[in-house]
């Protein structure tokens, strides 16, 4: 007769389990083999739940999710660098593709000339000396000028970096850069009467430039926050 209570308790049991969703603790014991369907239980821990996969519960871990640098666009800045000369730099970089443009828009004619007798070897060549030659400047110009800061920015929580800079096309493009990633002045070795400074990161080799001489401080605290004292 207890047999058949016990078993008549167990089946009503089940039954409750197949119609509701069972909550078990499990704060000893991490790992519980359990029969039927895949069922999400909550536990006491907070934080932590546990998953059916299986038949064995298995805890899920909740993970912060972290913020991606390129979301951080729509972030409010407060600027505390700027070069009054980035336009006149921009306007430079982009003449210097418009004349390399047109230097290469003229070989076609000039071999066709030569080839056809009209032109003689030394205007070809002298020709094809001038395109390389600007292809040359051209590439030289812009690896330096695309190094040159044109502003910096700071995030509200002073935390993040924006760093804007010109792009091979003489076009804009922002950076952000964690504050904790950007060497100060003096983890660099730059002096401050020096007309560039160098713009280094602790994590890459890569390094930009900036100038105190030519350029402005526009918020004195947020800079020291970011490249140390002004001393």
């Amino acid at each position: 007769m207890l047999s058949a209570r016990f078993a008549s308790r167990l089946s009503s049991h089940l039954r409750c389990c197949n119609r509701v969703p069972c909550l078990i603790s499990t704060p000893r014991h991490p790992l519980v083999q359990l029969g039927g369907p895949q069922l999400l239980y909550s536990t006491r821990q907070p934080g932590q739940t546990y998953s059916m996969q299986h038949g064995f519960l298995r805890p899920h871990l909740q993970v912060t999710r972290l913020a991606n640098y390129s979301d951080l666009s729509t972030e409010r800045y407060s600027m505390i660098y700027h070069l009054p000369h980035i336009k006149l730099i921009r306007a430079i970089s982009r003449l210097k593709l418009l004349q390399t443009g047109i230097t290469l828009a003229i070989l076609p004619p000039v071999y066709y000339f030569y080839l056809s007798g009209e032109l003689s070897y030394f205007l070809a060549t002298y020709s094809t000396g001038i395109a390389v030659l600007a292809g040359v400047m051209l590439y030289t110009a812009s690896h330096f000028l695309r190094k040159v800061v044109g502003m910096m920015y700071l995030d509200s929580t002073q935390s993040t970096l924006k760093v804007s800079h010109l792009t091979f096309w003489g076009r804009r493009h922002d950076v952000f850069l964690p504050v904790t990633d950007v060497m100060t002045l003096g983890d660099t070795g730059d002096a401050l009467t020096e007309t560039v400074l160098r713009l280094k990161r602790y994590s890459t080799a890569e390094t930009m430039y900036f100038s105190l001489s030519y350029g402005r401080i526009v918020d004195k605290q947020a800079f020291e926050k970011v490249f140390g004292p002004l001393k």
